[in-house]
């Protein structure tokens, strides 16, 4: 087998391991106001990435809850949201986040699978795939965070008049 074809299969089985991984990790653990998930001041609110043009490339990526739709919660809004479907989201941001941080450093084990430029051309391009990844969920957290703190508030105000 081609040093190629053998990095081809290193990643698909890194892809489905880490899929399988984000399916089970508790996602109680997973704080999106504390680091590393938490908006850094540099990012302000997201709008840093729209200098890099995300808003025209960020749906043209592959997108893992609508090919397995039964194994993933949908990233559309629904109409009538709660604070609680958007806390769901906004930890699927983070778990999201970091696999995606995994498979780009694990990515680069290709370089040890295919010796010279093959190698490190591959493990650079996955890793920058998966970056974009990592983009997509900072530049959407903090418009979810802003999201599910009006929802709690609105919730929390009816429950008070009531």
């Amino acid at each position: 087998m081609s040093s190629f074809l053998k990095c081809l299969a290193y990643l698909a089985a890194l892809s489905i391991a880490s899929f399988v991984l984000g399916r089970l990790m508790p996602k109680n653990v997973f704080k999106c106001d504390c680091f590393p998930f938490k908006a850094f001041a540099f990012e302000n609110g997201g709008k840093i990435y729209t200098k890099i043009g995300i808003r025209k490339w960020k749906n043209k990526l592959p997108d893992m809850s609508k090919i397995f739709s039964r194994l993933m919660p949908s990233k559309r809004l629904p109409d009538a949201a709660t604070s609680v479907q958007i806390e769901i989201m906004l930890r699927e941001t983070c778990v999201a986040e970091q696999i995606h941080k995994l498979l780009a450093v694990f990515g680069f084990v290709c370089i040890r699978i295919w010796k010279g430029i093959g190698g490190i051309t591959v493990s650079v391009l996955y890793a920058a795939v998966n970056i974009m990844y990592v983009v997509i969920q900072r530049y959407n957290r903090p418009k979810l965070m802003t999201v599910f703190e009006r929802l709690r508030q609105n919730e929390s105000d009816f429950a008070v008049s009531r």
